[in-house]
């Protein structure tokens, strides 16, 4: 299990005091920390009270949503990204993942400038406070206005454009990506480019019955997540498979009894 992470929102009803406890129970390593579950705490003790449970924190969940209709929505994005990588320094996360945004009605092409322009701003303070920032391509189902960049093509191309910076790379999301005819390809470019930052697991379950919160454990849907995990290793990637998933259904349950679940699974999954 050294490679297991497990994101705070995936176990959203327990509080990360508890997420602390349970998770290095089941053999997790890594915790993805979702800013939701820092608010009213110090990011510096939190950063030692995850090295004291065993753990390092992965990444920091999220930045991004660049784009707006007004100069200044576009400007407050900014300062919140600034944000974002000032609580990723003090919490000890190398990473920010970057769920970039939309604006309905606005052309994509736009809407993916103003993205470029967005990280172009920050990217110099976080290369100054020594974190990396990830593009998150979304499926394009959410293209209205949560992410105009929908597969890794599209966000090699941002990379390209902000001229390939060492900090900027792209997040391999098995649920928004898994379909892209272009996948092993474009890992694979990722993966020569210095670019695959991470890969969140999960699985799309069919028939699915919310196309935000219903995401599968792994196992559970139609996602050949054995492929996708040996096209991200041999592109290179060593890092922390992380387990995000957004469900109502296991939300409602006993996230003990669910964390236990996204064990099982993992170990079936990989033999580490």
């Amino acid at each position: 299990m050294r490679r297991l992470c497990v994101h705070t929102i995936t176990t959203k009803p327990l509080p990360l005091e508890e997420c602390l406890v349970e998770f290095p129970k089941r053999g997790v390593t890594g915790i993805t920390l979702w800013r939701q579950a820092l608010e009213g705490r110090d990011p510096a003790a939190v950063r030692l009270q995850v090295a004291d449970a065993g753990m390092e924190v992965v990444s920091l969940c999220r930045g991004g949503f660049f784009p707006a209709a007004t100069a200044d929505g576009r400007r407050s994005a900014v300062e919140d990204n600034l944000r974002a990588i000032e609580l990723a320094h003090a919490v000890g996360a190398p990473l920010v993942v970057l769920v970039c945004g939309a604006v309905p009605g606005q052309p994509l092409a736009e809407s993916r400038r103003q993205i470029a322009e967005g990280i172009g701003a920050v990217l110099p303070a976080a290369d100054a406070a020594g974190v990396r920032l990830a593009i998150e391509p979304l499926h394009p189902m959410y293209a209205d206005d949560r992410s105009a960049v929908s597969t890794m093509r599209q966000a090699h191309e941002i990379c390209d454009a902000l001229g390939s910076p060492v900090g900027l790379g792209i997040a391999v999301d098995a649920y928004h990506v898994w379909w892209d005819p272009e996948l092993e390809e474009q890992i694979a470019l990722a993966g020569r480019k210095g670019r695959l930052h991470a890969f969140h697991i999960c699985d799309w379950r069919t028939p699915t019955t919310d196309l935000l919160n219903d995401r599968g454990l792994m196992g559970e849907g139609c996602i050949n997540l054995r492929e996708m995990s040996r096209w991200v290793d041999a592109a290179g990637f060593t890092g922390h498979r992380e387990v995000e998933i957004f469900s109502d259904r296991w939300w409602a349950g006993d996230q003990r009894a669910f964390l236990d679940a996204i064990a099982a699974s993992y170990a079936q999954l990989y033999h580490e």
